[in-house]
């Protein structure tokens, strides 16, 4: 079992943090970046207390031959998130397509305005389980750097994009 927070500074206000997070076609060209084979927005809806959207992806997978195994080649995933616009809290659920009922993966982000500056602070905060025989810490292991390591370089990305489109 793993839990951990990040935090990034991105180099905008609050608003456009939250409009950037939420647009297609960013989000799609960020994960594009991170080496994923496949992201896909599949529903999206909005009303006066939230934002549900609906994302199937396919991260790339840098792991050892036998959680490849066991997870499968063509390993993915099914993320359901919830912005509250009232608490300015996005939270998520990832369901993967293997191993239903053994892997946990869910956590949130904020974010917060920096006081002097046109700039932000994102905090995600992530919960990872792997319940599986002999190789659960391993995954749990891999899954947490790889988590790291994208949302250090979402970071980054969306920092050099914010540049590019004052």
């Amino acid at each position: 079992m793993a839990s951990f927070t990040m935090t990034h500074d991105i180099e905008c206000d609050l608003d456009r943090f939250w409009t950037l997070f939420f647009d297609k076609e960013v989000t799609q060209a960020l994960y594009k970046h991170l080496g994923f084979p496949k992201w896909e927005l599949v529903d999206q809806k909005e009303d006066d207390k939230e934002i549900v959207r609906v994302v199937k992806a396919q991260p790339k997978l840098e792991m050892p031959g036998a959680v490849k195994k066991v997870l499968g080649e063509s390993f993915g995933y099914t993320e359901t998130g919830k912005f509250d616009k009232a608490a300015k809290k996005y939270t998520f659920d990832i369901k993967p397509s293997a191993l239903e009922g053994k892997l946990t993966n869910r956590g949130s982000v904020r974010a917060e305005a920096v006081s002097g500056g046109n700039k932000t602070k994102r905090v995600v905060e992530i919960f990872l389980e792997a319940k599986v025989f002999g190789i659960g810490g391993m995954i749990e292991s891999i899954t947490e750097k790889q988590t790291k390591d994208g949302w250090n370089e979402s970071a980054r990305y969306l920092n050099d994009w914010i540049k590019k489109h004052p």
